[in-house]
Protein backbone atom coordinates (compact mmCIF):
# COMPACT_ATOMS: atom_id res chain seq x y z
CA UNK A 1 0.00 0.00 0.00
CA UNK A 2 1.00 3.15 -1.12
CA UNK A 3 -0.31 4.53 1.73
CA UNK A 4 0.01 2.62 4.93
CA UNK A 5 -2.35 2.17 7.98
CA UNK A 6 -1.21 2.37 12.30
CA UNK A 7 -1.70 3.73 15.22
CA UNK A 8 0.24 6.30 17.78
CA UNK A 9 0.96 4.18 20.20
CA UNK A 10 -1.75 3.19 23.28
CA UNK A 11 -4.43 1.21 23.32
CA UNK A 12 -6.84 1.16 26.46
CA UNK A 13 -5.16 -1.60 29.18
CA UNK A 14 -7.24 -4.45 29.18
CA UNK A 15 -9.25 -4.49 32.80
CA UNK A 16 -8.35 -7.94 33.67
CA UNK A 17 -4.91 -6.90 33.89
CA UNK A 18 -5.72 -3.69 35.48
CA UNK A 19 -7.35 -5.80 38.00
CA UNK A 20 -4.29 -8.76 38.01
CA UNK A 21 -1.56 -7.39 36.77
CA UNK A 22 1.36 -10.00 36.62
CA UNK A 23 3.87 -10.57 33.94
CA UNK A 24 1.62 -13.55 32.60
CA UNK A 25 -0.88 -11.53 32.35
CA UNK A 26 0.97 -8.72 30.59
CA UNK A 27 1.94 -11.28 28.27
CA UNK A 28 -1.38 -12.04 27.51
CA UNK A 29 -2.93 -8.58 27.21
CA UNK A 30 0.10 -7.65 24.81
CA UNK A 31 -0.73 -10.59 22.40
CA UNK A 32 -4.40 -9.31 22.63
CA UNK A 33 -3.62 -5.67 21.84
CA UNK A 34 -1.17 -6.72 18.65
CA UNK A 35 -3.88 -9.21 17.28
CA UNK A 36 -6.95 -7.00 17.44
CA UNK A 37 -4.88 -4.72 15.49
CA UNK A 38 -3.90 -7.28 12.90
CA UNK A 39 -7.20 -8.67 12.40
CA UNK A 40 -8.62 -5.26 11.89
CA UNK A 41 -5.90 -4.72 8.65
CA UNK A 42 -3.39 -2.41 10.68
CA UNK A 43 -0.27 -2.71 8.55
CA UNK A 44 2.26 -1.39 11.32
CA UNK A 45 1.17 -2.33 14.88
CA UNK A 46 2.33 -1.28 18.46
CA UNK A 47 2.21 -3.54 21.55
CA UNK A 48 -0.23 -0.86 22.44
CA UNK A 49 2.85 0.58 24.99
CA UNK A 50 2.07 -2.43 27.53
CA UNK A 51 6.08 -2.74 27.39
CA UNK A 52 6.06 0.54 29.67
CA UNK A 53 2.74 -0.90 31.85
CA UNK A 54 3.55 -0.74 35.63
CA UNK A 55 2.19 -3.39 37.88
CA UNK A 56 2.10 -1.03 40.81
CA UNK A 57 0.67 2.12 38.91
CA UNK A 58 -1.38 0.48 36.41
CA UNK A 59 -3.97 3.49 35.27
CA UNK A 60 -0.62 5.47 34.47
CA UNK A 61 0.66 4.51 30.69
CA UNK A 62 4.55 5.75 31.94
CA UNK A 63 5.04 8.16 29.15
CA UNK A 64 7.10 10.24 31.82
CA UNK A 65 8.30 8.08 34.92
CA UNK A 66 8.80 5.02 33.18
CA UNK A 67 12.03 6.47 31.84
CA UNK A 68 13.51 8.75 34.24
CA UNK A 69 12.33 6.87 36.96
CA UNK A 70 14.96 4.05 35.67
CA UNK A 71 17.75 6.30 34.53
CA UNK A 72 21.04 7.05 36.74
CA UNK A 73 21.56 10.61 37.87
CA UNK A 74 17.48 10.81 38.79
CA UNK A 75 16.00 10.80 42.12
CA UNK A 76 12.47 10.07 42.34
CA UNK A 77 11.88 10.74 45.92
CA UNK A 78 10.97 14.46 45.84
CA UNK A 79 11.39 17.09 49.63
CA UNK A 80 10.28 20.14 50.28
CA UNK A 81 12.69 22.37 48.26
CA UNK A 82 12.28 20.11 45.43
CA UNK A 83 8.28 20.85 44.88
CA UNK A 84 9.28 24.61 46.03
CA UNK A 85 11.88 25.16 42.61
CA UNK A 86 9.49 22.92 40.56
CA UNK A 87 6.75 25.18 41.50
CA UNK A 88 8.27 28.22 40.05
CA UNK A 89 8.26 27.15 36.49
CA UNK A 90 5.24 28.21 34.67
CA UNK A 91 5.71 25.91 32.19
CA UNK A 92 4.96 22.55 34.21
CA UNK A 93 1.91 24.07 35.73
CA UNK A 94 0.17 21.06 34.10
CA UNK A 95 1.97 18.83 36.69
CA UNK A 96 1.39 18.47 40.61
CA UNK A 97 5.06 17.54 40.85
CA UNK A 98 8.51 16.83 39.02
CA UNK A 99 8.83 13.25 37.48
CA UNK A 100 12.21 13.73 39.69
CA UNK A 101 15.28 15.59 40.54
CA UNK A 102 18.54 15.78 38.93
CA UNK A 103 21.24 15.18 41.56
CA UNK A 104 24.09 13.54 39.06
CA UNK A 105 25.07 12.62 35.42
CA UNK A 106 22.26 10.85 33.75
CA UNK A 107 22.94 7.18 32.77
CA UNK A 108 21.05 4.57 31.71
CA UNK A 109 20.36 2.76 34.55
CA UNK A 110 17.88 0.04 34.81
CA UNK A 111 16.33 0.95 32.00
CA UNK A 112 15.90 -1.52 28.91
CA UNK A 113 14.43 -0.50 26.02
CA UNK A 114 15.63 -3.53 23.97
CA UNK A 115 14.22 -5.98 26.12
CA UNK A 116 10.83 -3.82 26.38
CA UNK A 117 10.75 -4.58 22.31
CA UNK A 118 11.38 -7.90 22.18
CA UNK A 119 7.53 -9.49 22.79
CA UNK A 120 6.53 -7.44 20.48
CA UNK A 121 8.44 -8.71 17.47
CA UNK A 122 7.78 -11.93 19.10
CA UNK A 123 4.19 -11.88 19.23
CA UNK A 124 3.54 -9.79 15.50
CA UNK A 125 3.28 -11.09 11.95
CA UNK A 126 3.10 -7.90 10.54
CA UNK A 127 5.41 -5.08 10.47
CA UNK A 128 6.56 -2.79 14.30
CA UNK A 129 6.50 0.46 16.14
CA UNK A 130 8.31 1.06 18.88
CA UNK A 131 7.52 4.29 20.94
CA UNK A 132 9.65 6.33 23.61
CA UNK A 133 9.58 9.71 24.88
CA UNK A 134 11.30 13.02 23.51
CA UNK A 135 14.24 13.58 25.29
CA UNK A 136 13.24 17.36 25.72
CA UNK A 137 9.81 16.23 27.25
CA UNK A 138 11.77 14.51 29.45
CA UNK A 139 14.03 16.58 30.33
CA UNK A 140 11.45 19.01 31.02
CA UNK A 141 9.54 17.44 33.53
CA UNK A 142 12.76 17.42 35.66
CA UNK A 143 14.38 19.26 38.57
CA UNK A 144 17.53 20.19 37.43
CA UNK A 145 20.35 20.01 40.72
CA UNK A 146 23.14 18.92 38.42
CA UNK A 147 24.00 20.73 35.14
CA UNK A 148 22.72 23.81 35.69
CA UNK A 149 21.71 24.11 31.86
CA UNK A 150 18.35 22.32 30.38
CA UNK A 151 19.85 21.97 26.72
CA UNK A 152 22.96 19.58 28.26
CA UNK A 153 20.30 17.62 30.65
CA UNK A 154 18.66 17.36 27.48
CA UNK A 155 21.61 16.27 25.06
CA UNK A 156 22.46 13.99 28.30
CA UNK A 157 19.20 12.02 28.05
CA UNK A 158 19.24 11.85 24.01
CA UNK A 159 22.66 10.18 24.45
CA UNK A 160 21.34 6.96 27.14
CA UNK A 161 18.08 7.19 24.50
CA UNK A 162 20.03 6.92 21.64
CA UNK A 163 22.35 4.22 22.79
CA UNK A 164 19.03 2.15 24.06
CA UNK A 165 17.32 2.55 20.61
CA UNK A 166 20.44 1.29 18.65
CA UNK A 167 19.54 -2.30 19.55
CA UNK A 168 15.49 -1.97 19.63
CA UNK A 169 13.90 -4.92 17.35
CA UNK A 170 11.32 -3.13 15.37
CA UNK A 171 10.67 -1.83 12.10
CA UNK A 172 9.66 2.05 13.04
CA UNK A 173 11.17 3.79 16.02
CA UNK A 174 8.99 6.80 16.88
CA UNK A 175 9.73 9.38 19.31
CA UNK A 176 6.97 11.29 20.89
CA UNK A 177 7.12 14.62 21.66
CA UNK A 178 4.14 16.28 24.00
CA UNK A 179 5.78 19.53 25.55
CA UNK A 180 7.27 21.49 22.49
CA UNK A 181 4.51 22.49 20.40
CA UNK A 182 3.96 24.86 23.78
CA UNK A 183 7.80 25.74 23.60
CA UNK A 184 8.43 26.31 20.29
CA UNK A 185 11.46 28.82 21.19
CA UNK A 186 13.22 25.69 22.19
CA UNK A 187 12.73 24.22 18.51
CA UNK A 188 15.87 23.94 17.32
CA UNK A 189 18.08 22.49 19.94
CA UNK A 190 14.95 20.30 20.80
CA UNK A 191 14.86 18.50 17.04
CA UNK A 192 18.93 18.16 17.54
CA UNK A 193 17.73 16.50 20.25
CA UNK A 194 15.56 14.28 18.98
CA UNK A 195 17.94 13.87 16.27
CA UNK A 196 20.88 12.18 18.16
CA UNK A 197 17.83 9.77 19.15
CA UNK A 198 17.07 8.94 16.20
CA UNK A 199 20.61 8.39 15.26
CA UNK A 200 19.96 4.95 16.85
CA UNK A 201 17.26 3.66 14.82
CA UNK A 202 17.90 0.88 12.25
CA UNK A 203 14.40 1.07 10.66
CA UNK A 204 12.06 4.01 9.74
CA UNK A 205 12.43 6.87 11.79
CA UNK A 206 9.15 9.00 12.99
CA UNK A 207 8.22 11.76 15.43
CA UNK A 208 4.72 12.66 16.92
CA UNK A 209 4.48 16.20 17.32
CA UNK A 210 1.41 16.06 20.63
CA UNK A 211 -1.33 18.62 21.45
CA UNK A 212 -1.74 16.78 24.56
CA UNK A 213 -4.22 13.95 25.01
CA UNK A 214 -5.32 13.42 28.92
CA UNK A 215 -8.90 13.33 30.14
CA UNK A 216 -9.66 14.22 26.56
CA UNK A 217 -8.24 17.53 26.79
CA UNK A 218 -6.10 19.75 24.23
CA UNK A 219 -2.86 21.13 26.40
CA UNK A 220 -1.67 23.07 23.47
CA UNK A 221 -4.25 25.26 21.34
CA UNK A 222 -4.19 27.51 18.47
CA UNK A 223 -1.98 27.74 15.31
CA UNK A 224 0.90 25.74 15.98
CA UNK A 225 1.96 24.02 12.49
CA UNK A 226 3.47 27.06 11.38
CA UNK A 227 5.25 27.77 14.27
CA UNK A 228 6.76 24.36 14.48
CA UNK A 229 7.68 23.93 10.63
CA UNK A 230 11.77 25.19 11.38
CA UNK A 231 11.67 22.72 13.98
CA UNK A 232 9.74 19.92 11.98
CA UNK A 233 12.50 20.49 9.05
CA UNK A 234 15.41 20.53 10.93
CA UNK A 235 14.23 16.96 12.27
CA UNK A 236 15.84 13.24 10.42
CA UNK A 237 13.02 11.60 10.53
CA UNK A 238 11.38 9.84 8.07
CA UNK A 239 8.09 10.90 8.41
CA UNK A 240 5.61 12.95 11.22
CA UNK A 241 2.66 11.65 13.00
CA UNK A 242 0.54 14.54 12.96
CA UNK A 243 -2.68 15.65 14.86
CA UNK A 244 -5.87 16.80 12.31
CA UNK A 245 -9.10 15.09 13.15
CA UNK A 246 -9.55 17.10 16.46
CA UNK A 247 -7.76 20.15 14.95
CA UNK A 248 -8.79 20.24 11.91
CA UNK A 249 -7.62 20.19 8.08
CA UNK A 250 -6.75 24.44 7.78
CA UNK A 251 -3.30 23.89 8.90
CA UNK A 252 -2.44 21.27 6.09
CA UNK A 253 -1.58 24.15 4.00
CA UNK A 254 0.78 24.50 6.38
CA UNK A 255 3.04 21.31 5.12
CA UNK A 256 3.06 22.25 1.71
CA UNK A 257 6.53 23.71 3.19
CA UNK A 258 8.03 21.03 4.86
CA UNK A 259 10.93 19.38 3.69
CA UNK A 260 10.19 16.80 0.73
CA UNK A 261 12.45 14.13 2.27
CA UNK A 262 10.11 13.95 5.58
CA UNK A 263 6.66 12.52 4.36
CA UNK A 264 3.42 13.12 6.43
CA UNK A 265 1.74 11.42 8.85
CA UNK A 266 -1.96 12.51 8.92
CA UNK A 267 -4.26 12.22 11.51
CA UNK A 268 -7.95 10.83 10.73
CA UNK A 269 -9.11 9.67 13.69
CA UNK A 270 -10.44 11.44 16.69
CA UNK A 271 -8.86 10.24 20.01
CA UNK A 272 -10.60 12.65 22.14
CA UNK A 273 -14.32 11.57 20.88
CA UNK A 274 -16.42 8.69 21.31
CA UNK A 275 -18.08 9.23 17.97
CA UNK A 276 -16.44 6.73 15.46
CA UNK A 277 -16.15 7.95 12.29
CA UNK A 278 -17.07 5.92 9.20
CA UNK A 279 -14.76 4.87 6.40
CA UNK A 280 -16.45 7.63 3.78
CA UNK A 281 -15.18 10.11 6.59
CA UNK A 282 -11.92 9.24 6.53
CA UNK A 283 -11.52 8.56 2.89
CA UNK A 284 -12.59 12.13 2.76
CA UNK A 285 -10.27 13.33 5.15
CA UNK A 286 -7.38 11.78 3.00
CA UNK A 287 -8.61 12.64 0.05
CA UNK A 288 -8.68 16.33 1.16
CA UNK A 289 -4.74 15.88 2.11
CA UNK A 290 -3.86 15.03 -0.88
CA UNK A 291 -5.53 17.27 -2.81
CA UNK A 292 -3.23 19.83 -0.90
CA UNK A 293 -0.08 18.44 -0.66
CA UNK A 294 0.16 16.25 -3.53
CA UNK A 295 0.33 12.48 -4.23
CA UNK A 296 2.58 10.66 -2.40
CA UNK A 297 3.09 13.15 0.22
CA UNK A 298 0.67 11.40 2.81
CA UNK A 299 3.02 8.11 3.49
CA UNK A 300 0.36 6.83 7.01
CA UNK A 301 -2.62 7.53 8.23
CA UNK A 302 -3.21 6.93 11.81
CA UNK A 303 -5.27 7.98 14.73
CA UNK A 304 -4.43 11.76 16.30
CA UNK A 305 -2.46 10.11 19.44
CA UNK A 306 -2.79 7.26 21.58
CA UNK A 307 -6.04 5.46 22.49
CA UNK A 308 -5.49 4.62 25.88
CA UNK A 309 -8.26 6.93 27.66
CA UNK A 310 -11.06 5.46 25.49
CA UNK A 311 -13.17 2.30 25.66
CA UNK A 312 -11.59 -1.12 24.07
CA UNK A 313 -15.10 -0.89 22.40
CA UNK A 314 -14.97 2.26 20.88
CA UNK A 315 -11.21 2.53 19.99
CA UNK A 316 -11.50 -1.36 17.92
CA UNK A 317 -14.41 0.46 16.15
CA UNK A 318 -12.06 3.18 15.12
CA UNK A 319 -8.99 1.57 13.68
CA UNK A 320 -11.70 -0.82 11.51
CA UNK A 321 -13.02 2.80 10.22
CA UNK A 322 -9.30 3.39 10.22
CA UNK A 323 -8.48 0.51 7.61
CA UNK A 324 -11.94 0.81 5.58
CA UNK A 325 -11.15 4.30 5.17
CA UNK A 326 -7.79 4.00 3.81
CA UNK A 327 -9.11 0.88 2.16
CA UNK A 328 -11.65 3.09 0.38
CA UNK A 329 -9.49 5.93 -0.84
CA UNK A 330 -6.87 3.92 -2.59
CA UNK A 331 -9.79 1.96 -4.38
CA UNK A 332 -11.97 4.63 -4.89
CA UNK A 333 -9.86 7.01 -7.56
CA UNK A 334 -12.87 9.53 -8.92
CA UNK A 335 -15.37 8.45 -6.44
CA UNK A 336 -13.04 9.60 -3.80
CA UNK A 337 -12.42 12.58 -5.30
CA UNK A 338 -16.93 13.18 -5.62
CA UNK A 339 -16.74 12.31 -1.59
CA UNK A 340 -14.76 15.77 -0.85
CA UNK A 341 -16.55 17.88 -3.77
CA UNK A 342 -19.62 16.88 -1.61
CA UNK A 343 -18.08 17.39 1.80
CA UNK A 344 -16.51 20.84 0.72
CA UNK A 345 -20.16 21.30 -1.01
Amino acid sequence: MRIRTTVVGSYPVPEWLRIYPTKPHLRDATLVVVRTQELAGIEVVTDGELSRFDLNHPDSNGMIDYFVGQMDGVKTHLGLADLELFARDEGLSYRAQPAGVVVGPIGPGTLNLPEAARPLRELSRVRTKFTLTSPYQLARTLVDRHYGDMRELCMAIADVLREQVSSIDADVVQVDEAHLPGNIEDGEWAAEAINRVLEGAHGERAVHICFGNYGGQIVHKGSAYERFLPAMNALNADYLVLEFARRGYEELEVLRDLDERIGVGLGVIDTKDNVVESADEVARRIERAEKELGDGRVRYVHPDCGFWMLQRSVVDAKIEALVAGRDLFLGSGAEGSRHVEQASG
